[in-house]
């Protein structure tokens, strides 16, 4: 069985690019898709994913506030912050509510596929300058360090 994936994002076309380059991969399965926050944490309590790769601007329940709540029921599951949100505070605010991962929309999908594969072994991924974010956020002792 391989990494059982969960997508969420308010965009179709970004949610069908994203399943059709992961069902390529040998070890990844995507398990379901949500569009908004609230039916995102209704997937994850139901399907219980490896991963969840979550957009952060999603229509009723940010993807921050899903990600809060995933991780308070579920903290076995892991989540990877997906976002076109570049600012600092985003990527902060995702570490805090529990995320293992950040990067952006303009990633190439290698790195999304290494994302996950660091991720699912257990640890993190801040693309680029967001690791000295989480990384200045851990010593100010400002950003949750579990797991």
């Amino acid at each position: 069985m391989g990494i059982r994936i969960l997508l969420a994002d308010d965009h179709t076309i970004v949610l069908q690019g994203l399943s059709r380059f992961l069902r390529e991969q040998a070890d990844m399965e995507v398990v379901g898709q949500a569009k908004d926050g609230v039916t995102t944490v209704q997937l994850a309590r139901e399907l219980t994913p490896d991963i969840i790769i979550m957009d952060i601007s999603m229509p009723g329940l940010s993807g921050i506030e899903a990600t809060r709540r995933i991780h308070g029921e579920k903290p076995e599951v892991k989540i990877i912050g997906l976002s076109m949100h570049a600012a600092k505070r985003y990527v902060q605010e995702m570490y805090r509510a529990g995320a293992r991962g950040y990067l952006l929309k303009d990633c190439d999908f290698d790195e999304l596929v290494t994302a996950i594969h660091t991720v699912a072994g257990g640890g993190t991924y801040f693309a680029g300058e967001f690791a000295a974010v989480i990384g200045r956020a851990d010593q100010k002792g400002s950003a949750s360090t579990s797991a």
